[in-house]
């Protein structure tokens, strides 16, 4: 490769870094004003539902049972709701009896009922219960009112503890952090049993644990009579929580009565009842597994370095590995994210580095895809004058084949004229129309079979054409193609020339015959992209195409339609049938090049013939008069016209 094509090629990459630079720096800049926005925060909410949940987290051991206001103890116990605080006192007193550490009443006791029902709870409570109160924030033009409704005094003046039960929803409605009240229901159930953290994680993200009614569960009614409905020991030294608890979770799009989304919604669609949320808080707290998020420095820290994986990734080039790599990278962020979830407690999104890494990523190869649309219309242009469509196809498609600016490669250049045109132009001078109409019949089927042929065309000289292959594609097979190119011109001439004899019968004129003379070399040529900045030619120079040309103007010396050079005809003889004709010598060549043609109709014992003619016609041997012109003649009727210029030119030596 050439020096300045080397340097091409440098600024070339040097560029394409650049553009990746700036487009690493733009997204982080545009991955930093994002974040700010409201909808950023939700969608890495919604990634942790996912990666917190895709292990199916369950319960851990010796957690909260809950007794269930359900569908069967609204049914069994037959009693419009809110049922009386007596029969709620009368489940304290069984729970109490069956071993029950701590009971938790998810219900709202605020108002005072019937004196007896009142007195009944009054009595059953104690130290080792704790009832629900709830705390709402109403919201008017005039002013915000923050309104806590906390059980009766007369409860937490017998022994009752008091945890607020309310939740705080993100902005899509969904259930995800621990309660900031330090004196919160699932808090307090933690202190009363004795496990209180020392510090409330207040604000964490908690960690769900499974779908509704995961946790261990039973209705209300089992729990009023549990030596005859429960197993032995089912409440021993637990911590039982009692509220509504629909057995059939209803549906998010449907509401329910105390239940919420959480995590685990995005999954199944259901709603999980507030009793089990309160138990899903109880167990952040006791177990230490409620969420962090990662502060910004991490988080930047992880985005930075997607974008460095990302430009590393297509630093290169970008290309179906590409898109490999990525999904890799991908499926990676999200399983760091859930291993530091699950290990560390500790919620690193994967938003950040994910968007950071598509942009760069896809990003670049939007711009490789455009360089390469770009350099495909450039191939395409520069070329489809002078190649088939099919090479031009292929050079688009594959660039790399395609190197400008010149190179050192073997070609078969093919040069081809037509005889006597110089005449015919003379008769036609003064109707240029009908000469240039004569040109373009003549050199349009000539150039469609150059191109159907694989060729390339160099360039028109009046009724000449130049043409090579073996470029800028390679063609193994260049000089079997430059031949058959001649052959099938050849035909085409004759088919033109039968076109201009009927056009003329018609006319009641004398038609222009048109014959062609063609000259094929072999061998090493200079290629590529020549001329000025301004305008150039792809072109081959060189002392073969030199040879070429002085073929093309030989072959009338020797009565033949078609001249090879030596290595030509060395390289189509597997295919064709060629004989040596005569050794000329080349301006600026001080050696003889053997010259060959091709015949079609000749027998083996005619070839060896006409090789010892050649042998003789070197040797100086032959004779006007030797038999072997008329014989030879008779059996390569194709080189009859060949025959007689040798025997003519020996009758003009003053031979015999």
């Amino acid at each position: 490769m050439r020096v300045w094509d080397k340097h091409r090629q440098a600024r070339q990459i040097r560029g394409r870094h650049l553009r990746l630079l700036v487009l690493s720096l733009t997204t982080l800049i545009a991955i930093s004003l994002l974040s700010r926005l409201p909808a950023w925060s939700l969608l890495e909410l919604r990634s942790f539902d996912y990666l917190s949940t895709v292990d199916d987290p369950r319960p851990p051991p010796g957690g909260p049972v809950i007794v269930a206001i359900d569908e069967p103890s609204l049914a069994d116990i037959n009693a419009q709701w809110p049922w009386p605080r007596g029969l709620h006192a009368e489940l304290i007193s069984q729970l109490r009896a069956a071993g029950a550490r701590v009971i938790g009443l998810d219900i709202i006791m605020a108002e005072p009922s019937n004196p007896d029902n009142d007195a009944a709870i009054t009595r059953a409570v104690g130290p080792d219960v704790v009832l629900a109160g709830d705390e709402t924030l109403i919201e008017t033009p005039q002013a915000s009112q923050l309104i806590r409704a906390t059980p009766l005094p007369q409860l937490t003046d017998a022994g009752a503890v008091t945890g607020i039960a309310s939740i705080d929803l993100s902005g899509d409605g969904i259930f995800r952090r621990i309660p900031g009240y330090e004196d919160g229901f699932a808090a307090m159930l933690a202190k009363t049993s004795g496990v209180a953290p020392e510090a409330l994680p207040a604000g964490r993200l908690i960690q769900s644990f499974g779908p509704a009614r995961s946790y261990p569960t039973v209705s209300y009614y089992q729990a009023l009579d549990p030596k005859n409905l429960l197993p032995p020991d089912y409440f021993k030294d637990r911590v039982v929580l009692v509220g509504l608890s629909l057995q059939n979770a209803p549906e998010i799009d449907k509401g329910g009565v105390d239940a919420f989304a959480t995590p685990y919604t995005v999954h199944t669609g259901k709603l999980v009842s507030g009793v089990e949320i309160q138990a899903t808080i109880y167990d952040n707290i006791r177990r230490g597994l409620s969420i962090a998020e990662a502060r910004l420095p991490t988080v930047a820290a992880c985005i930075l370095i997607s974008v460095l994986l990302a430009a590393a990734t297509v630093w290169r080039s970008t290309g179906w590995l590409t898109v490999v790599n990525s999904a890799a990278a991908l499926l990676a962020f999200a399983a760091v994210s859930a291993a530091c979830i699950r290990l560390a407690h500790v919620f690193v999104s994967p938003l950040g580095p994910t968007v950071a890494y598509i942009s760069v990523v896809f990003g670049q190869a939007a711009f490789d895809f455009a360089e390469e649309r770009r350099n495909k219309r450039q191939i395409t242009r520069a070329f489809a004058q002078y190649i088939s469509p099919d090479l031009v196809k292929r050079l688009s498609s594959d660039p790399t084949q395609l190197k400008l600016g010149g190179e050192r490669r073997t070609l078969s250049v093919l040069f081809s004229d037509v005889r006597g045109f110089t005449t015919i132009a003379e008769t036609l001078k003064d109707d240029p129309e009908q000469l240039t109409g004569l040109i373009n019949r003549l050199l349009t089927p000539l150039s469609d079979v150059v191109m159907d042929h694989g060729g390339t065309i160099d360039k028109y000289m009046g009724d000449c054409i130049m043409a090579f292959w073996n470029a800028p594609l390679d063609d193994p097979d260049h000089a079997l193609h430059a031949v058959r190119a001649s052959l099938a011109m050849q035909a085409a001439i004759a088919r033109l020339n039968g076109q201009l004899e009927r056009e003329a019968a018609a006319l009641g004129s004398k038609p222009h015959v048109l014959k062609m003379g063609v000259g094929i070399n072999t061998g090493e040529c200079i290629v590529g992209n020549m001329g000025s900045t301004r305008r150039f030619d792809y072109s081959c120079l060189g002392d073969s195409v030199n040879l070429a040309s002085r073929l093309e103007g030989a072959s009338k010396n020797y009565g033949v339609a078609l001249l090879l050079g030596e290595e030509t005809a060395r390289l189509v003889a597997a295919d064709y049938t060629t004989v040596e004709l005569d050794r000329i010598i080349v301006k600026g060549r001080t050696v003889p090049s053997p010259v060959f043609t091709v015949v079609h109709k000749a027998d083996a014992k005619a070839l060896a013939a006409h090789q010892a003619f050649i042998d003789a016609k070197y040797a100086g041997t032959l004779a006007p008069s030797d038999v072997i012109f008329e014989k030879l003649a008779g059996d390569i009727p194709e080189l009859a016209a060949y025959y007689a210029i040798v025997q003519d030119a020996l009758v003009g030596d003053g031979g015999e």
